[in-house]
């Protein structure tokens, strides 16, 4: 493990922290101003998986997608606990998931032009 895989884990789990917290909580402040919701959404989990593919750069892109799903899964059903005060979208979901996807394709053609290099 490389020093900078060390700073990445580290990096991705404050990112994996704050998603969460901000998710969760009942009345987040504005991080990104008054953007929409979904590009919210999109924002975080496209960081989550870029950082995710950084600190763990022999982990399957299969398995990242399918655990960072998962985690925007757990957010919206986590959001739809009535003392939240939250509201449980699953097209919050599919666009955590769609933005997660298009991210491990470019990881993937990247990592795939870097194998084919002399």
């Amino acid at each position: 493990m490389t020093r900078y895989t060390s700073l990445f884990r580290l990096a991705l789990l404050a990112a994996a922290i704050f998603a969460v917290v901000m998710a969760l909580l009942p009345h987040p402040p504005p991080v990104l101003g008054h953007t929409n919701d979904k590009f919210q959404h999109m924002t975080a989990f496209g960081t989550l998986t870029i950082l995710y593919c950084l600190a763990f750069p022999r982990e399957s892109l299969l398995r990242i997608g399918e655990r960072l799903s998962f985690l925007g899964a757990l957010i919206e059903v986590l959001q739809s606990i009535p003392s939240l005060h939250r509201d449980c979208d699953i097209m919050d979901w599919i666009a955590d998931t769609a933005v997660i996807v298009g991210v491990l394709v470019v990881v993937r053609i990247v990592r795939a032009r870097r194998a084919s290099m002399p």
